[in-house]
């Protein structure tokens, strides 16, 4: 071991992870950062940050680490759809740099590009990192364990275990920490791909036509992140090895798009993956020596993009409370874990409700998806407080934006 004894061990080296690493070793902590992949890959995950996640990467300091991968900022939104001719869709497009003085708007960058500038930013800030570590096992505690192998089995006893090893958490499962699941009412397929030079680069979409909910982020260079949601049912649509190609040829024939943006000659630049849209927590993230962050502590459903955001204010949050206390007990983490437990109760509400308007493709659902724009036109102040904080975060808005009675009243 090069480092004796790490005051916080963090399993898992991903967006949460590597930056939580990061922000803690700059502020004097030892860490120990873990990750079991050798090298970053592909994996399909989420690359849109909303303009409030921009701010939470800002405060921590990691802004131009992310940027430095190549990262766009995507100004524009534009809600291309079928019950809207294209040419006024782009007319009607929403300037996020609006949303907030000095940030441009929503921030597009490759994940593992940016896995890979965090963990090395971790490294630069003095964290050991190691990469390939297998066989993780966490022993909770008043003074928790953790055994790795790296060649050789190693076992460290720091003070603090913080599990941000994802959605499948080994972390959680070994300490015992319960998690809370609403099944999936749909399933996103994404696929990295190349040859997209006639889209804008300041420019993100999303829209539905027929029986899928579309989305377009850039990435610059001429790469885009596609993303379709369907009906659970259809979780295989784009399984096999010519998944990928059928998935592009359902964008090239969106009618709702138009053919000059070149979505028809794009190619395949990684995976074609399916992960499912529930939404899960744990009222409890954190017991004796252990604490969870990130995806591991519970996730929001991806149709409306905040797993990013909610990822770095996570690590603000938590980073902000073990600097500022010695009390690193469960009762001393419970502000972290109260506060965590209501943001992700309030995006839940607002995903719900988003996800209700953009993917139910029925008759009855395109009426009300028609209704929803017009209001939009409209400007109704309680529809645009319904859905606010995909923009702002859910801590910058009152409790009534999150209430029932507002969201089913956008519903009807």
């Amino acid at each position: 071991m090069r480092l004796n004894q790490p005051d916080i061990v963090v399993v898992g080296g991903g967006i949460a992870g590597a930056s939580l690493s990061a922000v803690l070793a700059r502020r004097g902590i030892r860490v120990l950062l873990l990750e079991r992949q050798r090298g970053y890959r592909d994996r399909v995950r989420g690359e849109f940050m909303a303009p409030w996640g921009v701010l939470e990467a800002r405060a921590l300091g990691l802004e131009d680490v992310i940027r430095s991968t190549r990262a766009v900022d995507a100004r524009y939104s534009v809600a291309y759809d079928e019950l809207v001719d294209p040419s006024a869709a782009e007319a009607a497009k929403r300037d996020n740099s609006t949303v907030f003085p000095g940030v441009s708007g929503g921030l597009c960058a490759s994940h593992p590009g940016t896995c890979r500038a965090l963990a090395d930013d971790a490294a630069r800030s003095g964290v050991d990192v190691v990469s390939g570590a297998a066989e993780v096992r966490v022993q909770p505690g008043k003074r928790p364990s953790v055994t790795y192998r790296d060649g050789r089995e190693t076992e460290v006893r720091p003070r603090l275990v913080i599990g941000a090893d994802g959605r499948t958490s080994t972390v959680r499962k070994q300490s015992g920490i319960q998690m809370n699941k609403i099944p999936a009412t749909h399933v996103a397929t994404g696929l990295l791909v190349e040859g997209a030079g006639k889209w804008p680069e300041d420019q993100y979409s999303i829209g539905v036509e027929g029986d899928c909910m579309f989305f377009v982020f850039p990435q610059g260079g001429g790469r885009l992140r596609l993303y379709i949601c369907h009906a659970n049912e259809q979780a295989t649509r784009w399984a096999g090895r010519a998944g990928a190609q059928r998935f592009i040829e359902a964008f090239a024939r969106l009618r709702a798009i138009p053919e000059s943006l070149g979505l028809s000659q794009v190619t395949p630049a990684g995976p074609c993956g399916t992960f499912g849209g529930d939404q899960t927590w744990c009222d409890e993230p954190c017991t004796d020596g252990v604490v969870l962050a990130g995806d591991a502590g519970g996730y929001d459903n991806p149709v409306d993009g905040q797993g990013l955001s909610l990822a770095l204010r996570d690590v603000r949050a938590l980073s902000e409370l073990l600097v500022s206390s010695a009390d690193w007990t469960t009762a001393g983490l419970r502000p972290y874990a109260e506060q965590r437990a209501e943001r992700l109760r309030r995006m839940r509400r607002v995903s719900t409700t988003y996800a209700e308007l953009m993917t139910t493709f029925t008759d009855a659902g395109r009426a009300r998806r028609a209704r929803l724009y017009a209001a939009g036109r409209s400007g109704r102040d309680d529809l645009r407080l319904a859905l606010s904080a995909i923009f702002v975060g859910p801590d910058r808005l009152p409790a009534a934006a999150f209430t029932d009675e507002l969201h089913e009243a956008a519903l009807a």
